[in-house]
């Protein structure tokens, strides 16, 4: 038997998680400033979504930049992880590496057990996508019992990355342990999901259904309070992106 396409859609204002909510979504990943990457949103935003109540994991990351975090910076990402179980969100999106690329399992160990302890999800997001052998940290992750993990297959895009997340679906089918979710994102469209799905058989994916907006030459511009170039939810992606996960045929879809 298959089972339908789980379909995620990241967002980091409060227009996106409406139109992300009304339009198709089946999960929310909530961030603040998806720009670069995504950092952890405001509890102002994490309430919001609570009311509209779609299952939600929110983003735990403190900075942007790299994966490789102090004690002061893990300490900062409990007490986040502390903030989403009080709002009773499903869950959180985090990851953590070592300077040479590979998941750093001590740090995961630890936001992982925290985030279970409070009745959390955990996604592993695409720091997953730095390490140097994908198996290894896929190995691990199900070791620690983290629920889903998000991954452009180590690539630019996901369309690219095909081949390893083939694999990864591969192992998470016939190796024993924690039957992990294998998600598929980046450059996931309605244009590109139907072949995603058909290379690497994945039951999940995730995209920002996003465009850039124009930014009118205000003040806001000219004092340095925005930027040109915001990308925002656009509610005609969402749905294409629905229409074509529903129309995707039963063999593309991995087994349940």
């Amino acid at each position: 038997m298959t089972r339908p396409v789980l379909l995620e859609i990241c967002v980091d204002t409060a227009e996106g998680l409406e139109i992300a909510a009304r339009h198709g979504a089946d999960r929310i990943e909530l961030c603040a400033s998806l720009g670069i990457g995504g950092l952890t949103p405001s509890l102002g935003m994490m309430r919001l979504s609570a009311a509209i109540n779609r299952p939600t994991r929110v983003m735990i990351r403190p900075r942007q930049g790299d994966f490789t975090y102090s004690p002061a910076e893990l300490e900062m990402m409990r007490h986040d992880i502390d903030a989403v179980a009080e709002t009773g969100l499903e869950g959180v999106v985090l990851g953590a590496n070592t300077e040479t690329g590979e998941l750093d399992a001590a740090a995961l160990a630890e936001l992982t057990a925290h985030a279970k302890a409070a009745g959390l999800k955990v996604t592993l997001h695409r720091s997953f996508d730095l390490v140097p052998d994908p198996l290894a940290a896929l190995a691990l992750a199900r070791r620690l019992e983290i629920d889903s993990i998000l991954t452009s297959g180590c690539a630019q895009s996901a369309i690219e990355g095909t081949q390893v997340i083939a694999r990864l679906v591969e192992a998470v089918r016939t190796e024993p342990g924690n039957p992990i979710e294998i998600m598929a994102g980046v450059g996931v469209s309605h244009r590109t999901v139907g072949e995603i799905l058909r290379r690497t058989h994945v039951t999940a994916v995730h995209g920002s259904c996003s465009r850039v907006a124009a930014q009118p030459d205000n003040d806001a511009v000219r004092f340095g309070f925005a930027v040109p170039g915001h990308r925002r939810t656009d509610v005609t992606l969402v749905t294409q992106l629905r229409l074509a996960l529903a129309q995707t045929p039963d063999w593309a879809v991995g087994a349940k």
